[in-house]
């Protein structure tokens, strides 16, 4: 078992190496000084154990159908596939240097090298190389291979003269301006058609990087083509593939612009329609009178029991497949009475029995115990309850064992009967009692053995009254989708059908037959229990268990016994034929009937042929094999009967697989790749009569050349499925109609579930199952074929014989094929996704359809049925679940999925007028929302002690507040500063703060010789000293640049982001501490920056006691009072000016909205270093004079309790915090904050600039209030790059509200003075429409810092106007977000209704597919949803693919179930195909400090091989 455990587990290499290194350990030497990949790749092949025959497969196929696909294949084989082999992780990754690695951004806001990394100018040289997007793709990917994952890079061995110097051009450059990269996934009409030209960007400067600076430090990618990449010449050989044109061909479909309706495509006008004329019912030949036939089989067995008691009926074997005991008529007929008897006298007490006549019995025995079943089913037939037989149960989770439950439950069984040797092996809890199986009612189960029976007295005779419609028995049969039902048997019926089978297979007293088959159910039963008895013959049952250790047993008992009749199905033919070697001396010239009861399987004519080949010389007679078909509900349809030796033998069809596929009979001729031979079932049973209705709908007569579904009527079939009238009187009591609709007689017919057509001579003839029907885009397939195809392929180095599945999943209004194998342990990658290529081919090629999904699960791990096949209901769950746990898998959405509507054309921009018109028309109101007028509300608060007038104080800066406040209130604490366990380490006053600040002054002015105007980069922890230090070079008249401080652990990610805001920010001096100080200098980080650059650093701990010798000079409006450097979520580094008066406005603003008062105090767990958080932590306590409660967020990693026991402890009003703090508290606390009371909250603001997290807002309201929150409190801000604080929830406001929008209405763009406006035509918008959100206030930033203060590029950014409309005048700021504004019922302060700003994401995030704006946290949602061991999920797209990037918290077992379940979810909600799905750890998806997704450092990371992935999978 060592060497299996090997394969069954693990996906990683990682995993994989490290057990066998354990168990080889004692046997290999170790090879020195070889490359530990090669070693691996020469490894001998492992010992497996030899499959045994239950891996083979249920068919045996012709070698026709194997040369039909080796010739479909052939075809293919001349345009060779590059098919990109999926990545899965080995541990022999080289890692590349650290300076080429974009590190993942996992903290700050101004830690994203990826800003820098948007290169820009392109040289003439690139530009000629780039005029043919196809050529440049081509000769990217020359010389790929691909062989295997690890060789599947970048080849520049050959043609080195171009690919070298392309590659040296896109080594240290990135397209910049790829705004519309070409789209190499359309299918272009012929080949020479070009793509469009793309926009280069004008050759300018690179954004955020210095003149100066090394450019090879800089990420080596052209927007996103990494030179030696892995990746992404695997993502060129997939777009390679996608070029190929679909086949079947795209049908062009109606689509309405507003609701996207998929059409179903249109009929092809050149398909087969059937041509025939209607088909008349046929008669089976009539049921014979014979005058002793007995009037009910109970009558027969009483007959042969009490006359002929010595005479065998049924022989069991061990299980070396000798005999081992053989039943004769006496004693089942005496061991049946007893049972009888026992059933209704001895279970109860005589008043209250437990059993009485009519009530239901469960039969649970084992497959190798015929003799005591045949005993117990006889037993209730003489005690006239109903036996229904079912399997034993294995474990309580066996497959399909929960609708057996519900079978029993819907029987009311109470009680089971079984063996001792039975009851003895099911499954038991500690103290001995059978298990509660899952969905199972309970039961009392009874040992029918001998001894446990009593012996009815003399005058005790059971009731055997002639065969009525009163039920016999209830066979269960499994739906297509799993559920179980009973198939209930009238006495009358099973009768009747016994006489048809004696009559029709000629059968007579004393014969023997061999039944290989189950004896529960179907044929097994009908004649080895049930026909056995009426004709009093003698059956020798073969266990499943034997013919897996004996394969040939059967062969030998119809030898031995000399039989007359064998029932098999093909797999016994063809096990048969695999041992045949072992036994040359058996004869088969006794069989007159070897009946092959899966014979209407379409590929037995294969099995039947191969056997007969092989066994003619052993006796066998060619008219012996007979064929026949069966269904639960109809019983026996057909069988052909014994023939005339020497008679010509019954024809072959040879069907056209297209023609099936529309349901019409065509015989093939052209392409005899895909044709289909089937062969006859006979004729239809005695005294029976059969019609072909269509499958679908009213059941229509179909015509003498259609395919349908076979319907029987006949005495002798089931009445009906137990307790379900609905689903009964559609199968059950089915009239046929004709074309107009009117019925066809009024004899009811039997539905079959067998698809098939009558031929030449009355013969039926059967081309597959209703249960096994795909039906792909009006086009009907069979899973069987589909099967035999995929085996076809070479199968047996990859996958088991026996062990396909093949169902249909209903995926974006279709029905899509999936395939799932077991794959042999053995197979190594290499050859199971050649298996799996090929398969795709051949199925393309012979069934003109695609495979959505094709999958490899690990040897024995699919669920099966009691005798070994595959449970398909089951396996398509676990599918549909995420747990089936691929070891390989291929999923082809690209290739299938046709009906896509058609991408959105781009309308013309929408002119003044129209939307006038349109304002006019419609009744809109322009969509605009404006906040309180500042102006006009007098700040009593400072006007009262300041004595300033209003109109002055707007010209008021922070520094001259801070030295009023230190005058007036010197000891009034400003600032708390709490430390992990929640005390507090230092306190400010004003007066501490403006003593400090001046000192601080005095050091920039001494030591670091600054002028005013001079920017200084401040590089501390969160903490008191930012601020002082802020303050310091406010009263020097610098202008400071608040930096997050580099990690010491990981300077090499963290450091060069320092470094490139110092450089960008022309910073002349750096205040910090001694400790970072210290770090910045240091041995680490001179490996990481030239630290000989670095400009005057200070630090702040000592400062000497001086008073600041100069004048303080105050300053103007416009002079700027700091610089705001973050990173954007797209990973742009941005710096943005803020001007005092701009300062003011902005802490005016936020102590109006939040009413902050100097008796307040707030609590604040936020990054202090940009946008609000930065405002918040510095500004807004000195302007309003509140006192601030800091809580670094780092402090709660170690204790989570932090900020809200500080809230609860200090009683805090209002606090404020960030998504990324919100999520800690969600899912770390959960119900366990007890002592923590946060009834005195009355705002809880998430400060963020993203969409408002509706989910998590609720989450948190929801766990928190039962501790006191009140769930108005919680709610967003909304601010961008250039107005940090847009929209806040003040106290006085209304409640938040949230408007659930229609997805499909966010693509289409249908949907503070804010005004929202079209990007594009900078026209105004209407009220509820999507647009982008513009802003107009005093306190909006005054523009971009960019290096060469070259703000050409971004000036409308900041005062743009409209291009029409009322507010054309106003000055505005764009934000970069798009959002709505609409009017809510809610009524604002001022008693008008209340306008509420929607954000729903930034313009530059969006992603335009198919002509589409889509919003990747949209798709993001929709994928955290599909799987519970999805942590986080992050998209992008590159070159027109959209890659989705999953982190598991599960097993890695699971990795591969999450591609489809990705897959199908993107396609249903958002009409997208996936192009490649990467799982990789829990933590890979770079977040920023405020909580948000780096996507465009992931796709570099991506891009640059340096996620080390679970597994990638490239969607075909």
């Amino acid at each position: 078992m060592n060497f299996l455990s090997l394969f069954l587990g693990d996906i990683t290499q990682k995993g994989y190496e490290k057990k066998r290194a354990k168990l080889l350990a004692p046997y290999v030497p170790q090879t020195q000084g070889v490359d530990p990949a090669l070693q691996k790749e020469s490894r001998t092949q492992m010992p497996v154990p030899s499959a045994t025959p239950t891996s083979c497969m249920n068919f045996h196929f012709a070698d026709i159908h194997t040369e039909a696909v080796q010739a479909a294949l052939a075809k293919h084989k001349e345009q060779k596939m590059a098919l990109p082999m999926p990545t899965k992780r080995r541990s022999t990754f080289v890692q590349s240097p650290a300076d080429a690695c974009t590190p993942p951004d996992t903290s700050s806001a101004s830690e994203d090298e990826g800003s820098l990394r948007r290169q820009a100018a392109l040289s003439a040289a690139l530009h000629q190389s780039l005029q043919n997007a196809e050529s440049w793709i081509n000769r990217s990917i020359q010389g790929s291979s691909t062989s295997s994952s690890a060789s599947s890079t970048l080849s520049h061995g050959e043609g080195k003269g171009t690919s070298g110097s392309l590659a040296d051009v896109f080594a240290n450059t990135r397209i910049e301006n790829f705004s519309v990269p070409p789209d190499v996934t359309a299918t272009t009409s012929s080949s020479s058609a070009r793509p469009a030209a793309i926009d280069l960007p004008p050759s300018g400067i690179v954004k955020g990087m210095h003149k100066g600076s090394n450019r090879s430090s800089l990420m080596d990618t052209a927007d996103g083509v990494p030179v030696s990449s892995r990746v992404s010449t695997k993502i060129q050989q997939l777009l390679n593939t996608l070029k190929r044109p679909k086949r079947p061909p795209l049908k062009e479909f109606f689509v309405d612009d507003f609701e996207e309706i998929v059409e179903v495509p249109q009929p092809d006008p050149n398909q087969p329609k059937p041509e025939g004329r209607q088909m008349t019912p046929v008669k089976g030949e009539p049921l014979g009178v014979v005058c002793n036939w007995p009037p009910a089989l109970e009558a027969a067995l009483q007959r042969w029991g009490t006359t002929q008691a010595k005479c065998p009926c049924l022989t069991a074997l061990d299980v070396t497949g000798k005999p081992v005991y053989t039943l004769t008529y006496g004693k089942l007929w005496s061991r049946s009475l007893k049972l009888a008897y026992t059933l209704l006298n001895k279970l109860g007490t005589k008043n209250e029995p437990v059993l009485k006549p009519g009530d239901r019995v469960a039969l649970v025995y084992p497959n190798n115990d015929p003799v005591m079943f045949m005993v117990a089913f006889y037993g209730c037939l003489l005690a006239e309850v109903i036996p229904v037989p079912i399997e034993v149960p294995l474990t309580r989770k066996d497959a399909g064992g929960q609708q057996i439950g519900f079978l029993l439950g819907s029987c009311g069984i109470a009680l089971a009967l079984t063996t001792e040797v039975c009851l003895k092996g099911l499954p038991k809890t500690q103290n001995g009692e059978i298990v509660q199986f899952k969905g199972w009612p309970r039961l009392k189960w009874v040992v029918t053995d001998s001894k446990y029976l009593s012996k009815s007295p003399k005058d005790w005779q059971p009731n055997i009254s002639a065969a009525g419609t009163e039920p016999a028995y209830i066979e269960y049969k499994t739906s297509k989708e799993g559920s179980v039902m009973g198939v209930t048997v009238s006495r009358i019926a099973m009768l009747s059908h016994c006489q048809a089978l004696s009559q029709a297979c000629n059968y007579s007293e004393g014969e023997t037959i061999v039944n290989v088959l189950d004896f529960k159910k179907d044929a097994g039963l009908w004649h080895g229990i049930l026909t056995n008895v009426m004709n009093k013959l003698h059956t020798v049952s073969v266990p499943y268990s034997v013919m897996k250790t004996c394969p040939l047993s059967w062969v030998q008992r119809v030898h031995a016994h000399k039989a007359k009749v064998a029932l098999v199905k093909c797999r016994d033919l063809h096990w048969a034929m695999m041992a045949h070697r072992d036994q040359r001396d058996v004869s088969l010239s006794s069989l007159r009937m070897l009946i092959v009861t899966d014979g209407a399987n379409p590929w037995s004519v294969s099995s039947c042929d191969a056997f007969l080949s092989l066994f003619q010389s052993h006796g066998l007679k060619p008219e012996a094999i007979c064929p026949c078909a069966t269904s639960p509900e109809a019983m026996t349809i057909a069988i052909r009967r014994p023939g005339v030796p020497g008679a010509p033998l019954p024809g072959r069809a040879i069907l056209s697989m297209n023609g099936l596929s529309f349901g019409v009979i065509r015989v093939n001729t052209e392409d005899k790749n895909s044709a289909l031979t089937v062969q006859d079932v006979g004729h239809v049973m005695p005294g029976g009569m059969m019609c072909i209705v269509k499958p679908d709908g009213p059941p229509q007569l179909c015509k003498t050349d259609e395919i349908g579904e076979i319907c029987v009527s006949s005495r002798a079939g089931g009445m009906m499925y137990y307790g379900l009238a609905g689903v009964t009187k559609n199968t059950f009591e089915v009239i046929p109609v004709n074309s107009a609709g009117s019925p066809v007689g009024d004899v009811p017919f039997v539905r079959s579930g067998l698809l098939g057509f009558v031929g030449p001579g009355s013969l039926v003839f059967v081309v597959g199952k209703m249960d096994g029907l795909l039906t792909v885009s009006g086009r009907r397939h069979n899973a069987d074929d589909i099967v035999a195809t995929g085996l076809a392929v070479e199968s047996i180095k990859t996958v088991y014989r026996g062990r396909i599945a093949v169902f249909s999943v209903s995926v974006f209004y279709d029905e899509r094929i999936v395939v799932v194998a077991e794959q042999r342990p053995d197979a190594s990658e290499e050859d199971s996704f050649q298996w799996m290529s090929r398969v795709l081919q051949a199925i393309d090629s012979i069934h003109q359809v695609g495979v959505y999904c094709l999958a490899l699960v690990p040897a024995n791990t699919l669920p099966k049925t009691p005798l070994g096949g595959i449970h398909i209901s089951q396996t398509k769950q676990h599918f549909l679940e995420g747990s089936l746990h691929p070891c390989n898998i291929l999923m082809c959405p690209h290739t299938c999925v046709t009906n896509l509507p058609k991408p959105r054309q781009k309308q013309p921009g929408v002119g003044p007028a129209s939307v006038m018109v349109g304002n006019l028309v419609a009744g809109k109101r322009i969509a605009q929302a404006s906040g309180r007028d500042l102006g006009q509300i007098e700040d009593n608060d400072l006007v009262k002690k300041y004595l300033i007038t209003a109109s002055l104080f707007q010209h008021q800066f922070l520094t001259e507040v801070l030295q009023w406040r230190a005058q007036a209130t010197p000891d009034h604490p400003l600032f708390l500063l709490l430390n992990a366990k929640g005390t507090t380490v230092c306190t400010a006053t004003c007066l501490q703060l403006h003593k400090k600040a001046e000192r601080i002054a005095s050091v920039l002015c001494d030591k670091g010789h600054l002028n005013a105007g001079d920017n200084v980069v401040l590089l501390y922890p969160p903490g008191i000293e930012l601020i002082t230090a802020f303050y310091g070079c406010l009263y020097a008249g610098c202008i400071p640049v608040t930096v997050r401080p580099p990690h010491a652990q990981s300077l090499a990610a963290t450091l060069p982001t320092v470094r490139m805001i110092v450089e960008v920010s022309k910073a002349a001096c750096i205040l910090t501490t001694q400790t970072l100080m210290r770090l910045l200098k240091s041995r680490e980080a001179a490996a990481a920056v030239d630290v000989k650059t670095w400009p005057t650093i200070i630090d702040t701990d000592d400062l000497p006691r001086k008073r600041l010798s100069q004048i303080y000079k105050p300053p103007t409006p416009e002079m700027l009072a700091y610089l705001d450097f973050s990173v954007s979520t797209t990973g742009m580094l941005t710096g943005v000016k803020m001007s005092h008066a701009a300062v003011s406005g902005l802490c005016r603003a936020i102590k109006l909205q939040c009413e902050l008062y100097s008796s307040r105090q707030i609590a604040i767990c936020l990054d202090p270093y940009c946008g609000l958080g930065f405002v918040l932590w510095c500004l807004c306590s000195v302007y309003s004079g509140h006192q601030s409660i800091l809580i670094p967020p780092m402090e709660l990693e170690s204790n989570l309790f932090l900020w809200l026991s500080t809230v609860s402890q200090y009683k805090i009003r209002d606090t404020f915090c960030s998504y990324s703090v919100m999520e800690l508290c969600t899912k770390g606390l959960g119900n366990q904050a007890r002592g923590i009371n946060l009834s005195c909250v009355r705002t809880c603001v998430v400060v963020a600039e993203e969409r408002p997290r509706v989910s998590l807002t609720h989450s948190f309201s929801k766990l928190f209030k039962d501790i006191g929150l009140s769930p108005r409190a919680v709610s967003t801000t909304f601010g961008s790059r250039v107005n940090v604080a847009i929209c806040l929830q003040g106290t006085s406001g209304p409640d938040p509200t949230t408007v659930y929008v229609d997805l499909k209405s966010l693509r289409h763009d249908r949907y503070i003075k804010v005004v929202i406006v079209n990007p594009e035509t900078k026209g105004p918008l209407g009220d509820s429409h999507l647009g982008e959100i513009w802003v107009n206030s005093p306190h909006t930033a005054s523009g971009y810092y960019t290096i060469y203060d070259n703000e050409t590029l971004q000036a409308d950014h900041f005062n743009t106007r409209l291009s029409f409309g009322d507010a054309a005048q106003t000055l505005w700021a764009r934000t970069g977000y798009l959002g709505f504004v609409r009017r809510t019922e809610l009524t604002a302060a001022s008693g008008e209704r209340h306008d509420a700003l929607y954000v729903v994401g930034a313009l530059d995030e969006t992603l335009e597919l198919r002509g589409l704006r889509y919003h990747p946290i949209d798709i993001e949602t929709s994928v955290s949803r599909t799987h519970r061991s999805i942590a986080e999920c992050a998209v992008f797209t590159w070159t027109n693919l959209l890659v989705v990037v999953v982190e598991l918290c599960g097993c890695e077992q699971e990795a591969l179930d999450l591609v489809p379940l990705v897959t199908n979810v993107v396609l249903e909600e958002h009409y997208l195909i996936v192009g490649v799905v990467v799982v990789v750890d829990p933590g890979v998806i770079p977040i920023n400090s405020r909580g948000e997704k780096q996507r465009m450092h992931l796709r570099d990371s991506f891009l640059a091989d340096q996620l080390d992935p679970i597994y990638v999978a490239y969607n075909m």
